[in-house]
């Protein structure tokens, strides 16, 4: 079972510009890290930039609008992710639990979409273009 595990950075709520975390904070995140890769569940991985720094692309009314960041009405970023290949939902749940996350972070854990999950019909449409 893959899983996504989405940090929510507490202080992307702070108005104040984006701060790194210090040496000591991010060696605890490299050690986390290490040992998601040693137990064999870590796939992949990457922080991203502040929210200040973003683009989005919307589609109201089906034509697309450019909008920079920061973004005033939405209170929750993505501010990194791990892709996890794990046994159940469960351990999902236990590895996420020891991350070594700042007061106020939140990590949301979402199943990713498998294409066994899918119709005959459309698992066959994704053979035929290349995507199974």
């Amino acid at each position: 079972m893959r899983f996504m595990m989405l940090m929510v950075p507490g202080a992307y709520a702070d108005p104040a510009p984006f701060k790194m975390p210090n040496d000591d904070e991010i060696k605890k995140m490299m050690k986390y890290n290490e040992e998601l890769k040693k137990a064999g569940v870590l796939l992949t991985l990457e922080g991203l930039h502040p929210p200040e720094e973003a683009v989005r692309i919307t589609f109201k009314g089906g034509a697309p609008k450019l909008v920079d960041g920061p973004f005033a009405e939405v209170k929750e970023f993505v501010g990194g992710y791990w892709m996890l290949d794990v046994r159940s939902k469960e351990e999902a749940i236990e590895w996420a639990k020891r991350c070594p996350a700042f007061k106020d972070d939140v990590i949301e854990l979402r199943q990713v979409q498998e294409m066994s999950e899918f119709s005959e019909d459309v698992q066959r449409a994704a053979r035929e273009l290349g995507e199974l």
